[in-house]
């Protein structure tokens, strides 16, 4: 709501000193300190004289805001003389001692408007209230130019007596500031020589830090060396061995007894083991170079389980240990590397029977929805809590073990896991045995994974015949594109949950670009690669959108299934991601 409060006209230069007696007077009943009144006096004294020295009539009106901003508003308006020219008033001054300064120029009046906001919202005054203002603030005195002018020299003897007083505080200030900034640059020399002393313990840590690692590289390369040079050297007398034993089993050699044919089996069979062993230590070496990776196939479980407990029998009975394997839960099939797995769980059985003395070993197979678990429990001596992790440090053996080992076997093996998307955990109580469970990601049917809407882009009709031969039965939608302008136009009418991708529309020719057609996918849309060529040494033909790979020529619904579970878990581990960003 907005109050008159009072009307004064500058019709003379006395009207100019009414008009800052009155902004100070109005400024002071309205709640304003004695600062802000000079403020809104002087202000209202500069535009008055620049208004009434243009028009020679100005119209002043004082008005009380008080909504919810409360505020002083002065209004000076003038009618410009006829035929005078267009006149901009100076209220730069102005502007600097209030809040704020607005002009509106008309076509027959002229609008000057200043507001000082008041220090703090109040209830709106009562009626009696601004009635009672009014009559005091009509009651002002005419005011002579000698005696406003001495007010004004009053009000400036009192500001330069508080910018005296400022200035001392000022100075007093300033020299405590000078202390301060004397003990800061103490305390900064002080803290730069230990900073700089720090330094030189860190830079010399560093280099012997490079030296390590240098003696460290060293050391893995000669260790790979070492590796590679055995293997070599052993594979070369374990052949020997074999072609031996192949020419005294010929049929065609002498004729042996039973026995010697059950002994020259038996040094037959302990030459494949130990060239078995030979291409673990290769594969060790990869792995140590990041260079071993695995070869997913279907694999059928209890034969492996078989043959493992054929080749470990006799190690069981010469340690007069049970050998226990139980594969009445294990999964029929399971997409993995055949090698790998038989070389963990061989690790892990021969760990078992060479720490147990007495008792039993037992390797059992359970399926849960989220992963497979190979469990080999032993009777053996225990792992003490402290040693629990370490045994999984390359050449690390428990304390006061005397059984032999090279410590070896846990590290490679939990290697070995990792690759093929799984992982290796101990338990153990020193004492009473110990069992390490190997996980890894189950098989599911394409019928289990519940495809929803694939689409298939291959160029030709052959591949896509197929391709919907294995997944028809088990998706809820199938669509067909031959190239990628089809493909762009099947995923704008209806974006796919899985697309099977023909790795040669990724050529660099394919027009239009097959970016177009990744880039518009949704995010959770999963994208398998189909390839006939190796794509790690084909740069550019591998876009990044493709979250897994499946050789043509391994094509099957095994190995479809499994590259769609990986393609899923890749394209899931993307969006978490995004998330915690």
């Amino acid at each position: 709501m907005i109050v008159d409060l009072l009307r004064i006209e500058i019709a003379d230069e006395e009207g100019v000193f009414a008009v800052r007696r009155a902004g100070r007077r109005v400024a002071g009943a309205v709640g304003l300190d004695p600062q802000d009144q000079v403020r809104v006096a002087t202000a209202l004294s500069e535009v008055g004289r620049d208004l009434f020295a243009h028009a020679g009539r100005v119209l002043v009106v004082f008005l009380l805001d008080q909504g919810t901003r409360p505020g002083l508003l002065v209004e000076l308006s003038l009618r410009p003389r006829p035929g005078a020219d267009r006149f901009t008033p100076g209220t730069a001054p102005a502007a600097r001692l209030v809040d704020r300064v607005e002009q509106e120029d008309g076509a027959d009046r002229l609008l000057v408007r200043i507001r000082k906001d008041l220090p703090a919202p109040a209830a709106p005054a009562s009626e009696a209230a601004v009635a009672d203002l009014r009559a005091q603030l009509v009651r002002l005195a005419p005011v002579s130019v000698l005696d406003e002018l001495r007010t004004q020299n009053a009000e400036l003897v009192q500001a330069l007596d508080e910018v005296r007083s400022q200035r001392e505080e000022l100075r007093a200030l300033n020299a405590e500031l000078e202390e301060t900034n004397r003990g800061v640059m103490a305390l900064y020399n002080e803290l730069s020589e230990e900073l700089e002393k720090t330094n030189r313990g860190v830079v010399a840590l560093y280099a012997e830090l490079e030296e390590k690692s240098d003696q460290l590289r060293e050391a893995g390369e000669a260790k790979n060396r070492f590796w590679a040079t055995v293997s070599h050297e052993l594979r070369t007398p374990v052949n020997g061995i074999i072609g031996l034993v192949r020419l005294l089993l010929d049929p065609a050699a002498d004729p042996l007894t039973e026995e010697q044919r059950h002994q020259i089996s038996l040094i037959a069979d302990t030459s494949d083991t130990l060239v078995a062993l030979v291409d673990e230590l290769l594969d060790m070496a990869k792995a140590e170079r990041g260079k071993l990776e695995p070869q997913p196939a279907p694999v059928r479980v209890p034969s492996v389980l078989a043959r493992l407990r054929e080749l470990l029998a006799p190690m069981a009975e010469e340690a007069a240990l049970t050998l226990t394997v139980d594969d009445r839960l294990a999964p029929p099939v399971l997409v993995t590397d055949e090698v790998m797995l038989t070389r963990i769980l061989r690790n892990l059985l021969a760990n078992a029977l060479t720490f147990t003395a007495e008792g039993e070993v037992r390797l059992t197979v359970a399926t849960a929805p989220a992963h497979v678990e190979f469990s080999v429990t032993d009777t053996g001596i225990g792992i003490a809590p402290q040693d629990q992790e370490r045994v999984f440090e390359e050449f690390y053996q428990v304390p006061g073990n005397r059984r032999g080992g090279t410590g070896l076997g846990l590290p490679y093996a939990r290697k070995l896991a990792r690759l093929l998307g799984g992982e290796l955990r101990l338990e153990s109580t020193p004492g009473r045995g110990t069992t390490v469970t190997l996980r890894l990601p189950p098989h599911r049917s394409l019928r289990e994974l519940a495809l929803g809407h694939v689409l298939i882009v291959d160029g030709e009709e052959a591949a896509r015949r197929v391709l919907r031969g294995l997944v028809e039965d088990a998706a809820a939608r199938v669509g067909e594109a031959a190239d990628v302008r089809s493909a762009s136009a099947a995923v704008a009418s209806a974006p796919p949950d899985l697309v099977l991708l023909d790795a040669r529309l990724c050529g660099a020719g394919e027009v239009p670009p097959l970016d177009g057609l990744l880039d518009g996918l949704p995010d959770g849309t999963a994208v398998v690669l189909l390839t006939s060529i190796d794509t790690a040494n084909a740069p550019g033909a591998r876009p990044e959108r493709a979250d897994a790979e499946l050789g043509k020529d391994r094509l099957g619904p095994e190995m479809l299934a499994d590259a769609v579970r990986r393609a899923r878990a890749r394209r899931a581990r993307l969006r978490e991601d995004t998330d915690d960003r």
